[in-house]
This record gives C-alpha cells, structure tokens and sequence, in this order.
C-alpha cells in the first residue's frame, strides 16, 4: 500500500530528505520548508487542476474564481447548467469546457467517484481518471500530490519541478525522461516531497533574485 504525507509528517520527511541531499537541504536552509500544498477531494479541485493545465497558475485561478463568482457552489450539477458561452465569459477555453462537462457528466451518472480513488491503488487510480477526457498523467500526478497526499509521486511531466531540479543539480538542459527518472530513484520512497520542495524553490526563486550558490 501506498504511503501517504500528512501535516504531522510533512516537515519530518523534509528533514529526511534534507540529511541525503544537500540541495534539498540549501533549499530548506534559504527559503524555510514549502507549504504543504493540499485540496479537498471534490469536484471543485479537479477543475481546478484540470485549468491549471499548460497555462499559469493565476491564469487558472481567475477562471475558477469567475466559474465560483456565476454559480456560488462549483458542483458538477451546477456547471452543467452553464452554457458554452457562459463558460466563456469564465475563461473557460473550447477544450477546459469540453473536459470539466465530460468530468461533471461522469460524476453525475456515477461513472465516477472521487471518494473510492482514496481506497484503491495508484495504478487503479491512474487508470481511471485516464478514461476521463483531458486527463493525462501530468493531471493525475497533481491530483496524488495535492489531493490524495501519495508521498512518491515524482511529476515527471511538470515544467516547474524539472526546471527547477535542473538547476539545482545543474543537469544539461536536454536530459531525458528516463535519466531523470533514475537520478531521482535515491528519493524514494518520499520523491512527491521531494517535488513540492523543487516548487517552492522555483516560486520563492521567481519571487527573489537571491540564488542558491
């Protein structure tokens, strides 16, 4: 079974992992531990994820605070009594539109049910939030990272994080995938942890012109 992080946990395994990697620890050092991102298990969340999709996290948040702003609630009833063009007007593109309806739809007819993912497996998991359309690993990753709590989800598909740990380790800027998927192995079985520390060094960098020497 899969082990989970918690906000009695969190900063215990940041210290771990502090004490087997230096950068982590000069991250810690300089910036203090990284918020323990989280989000509740609803319909709402992973419409969130779903908008944070390949564009920035405050374009993301203007859309769901707009959605929030026309319907009070975001519930899958209610965001499917909106119109395209009502979806519009809350920046929703053709494509978010298309996924958040397939993703409410699913829920609606019971196809769906975020309460039993936190039972089963993360291959169980993955797979079924994979037969919802627009729902890729990247979504599925962010959904284990900030919603279940899996403490060994390395988001390999993530911008941020694989920036910010090629700077850190100073990798080439061409590495592949699967290196770093080996380069990442001595983090296990706390690599998520290891993730959220990378992003708080790439948002506290993007916040401060002090650098990690």
């Amino acid at each position: 079974m899969f082990e989970k992080f918690t906000l009695n946990n969190f900063h215990q395994i940041c210290d771990i992992l502090a004490e087997q990697d230096a950068d982590l620890k000069k991250i810690i050092d300089q910036f203090g531990y990284p918020p323990m991102w989280s989000r509740p298990n609803n319909f709402e969340s992973l419409v969130h994820i779903i908008l944070e999709q390949q564009v920035s996290l405050a374009s993301a948040l203007a859309a769901l605070n707009k959605l929030k702003e026309k319907i009070k609630e975001i519930t899958p009833e209610r965001f499917l009594l909106l119109t395209n063009e009502e979806l519009k007007e809350c920046y929703f593109s053709r494509q978010k539109t298309i996924y958040v309806r397939h993703l409410a739809e699913s829920l609606v007819k019971g196809e769906l049910s975020l309460s039993k993912l936190e039972t089963m497996d993360a291959d169980q998991v993955r797979n079924k939030l994979k037969t919802i359309k627009g729902i890729g690993d990247w979504t599925v990753d962010i959904y284990f990272v900030m919603i279940l709590h899996h403490a060994d989800v390395f988001p390999l598909g993530d911008l941020a994080v694989i920036n910010a740990l090629k700077t850190v380790k100073d990798l080439d800027q061409k590495i592949s995938r699967e290196a770093i998927s080996i380069f990442i192995e001595p983090w296990k079985p706390y690599r998520t942890i290891a993730a959220m520390i990378l992003w708080h060094y790439y948002l506290e960098g993007k916040k401060s012109p002090n650098k990690i020497n």
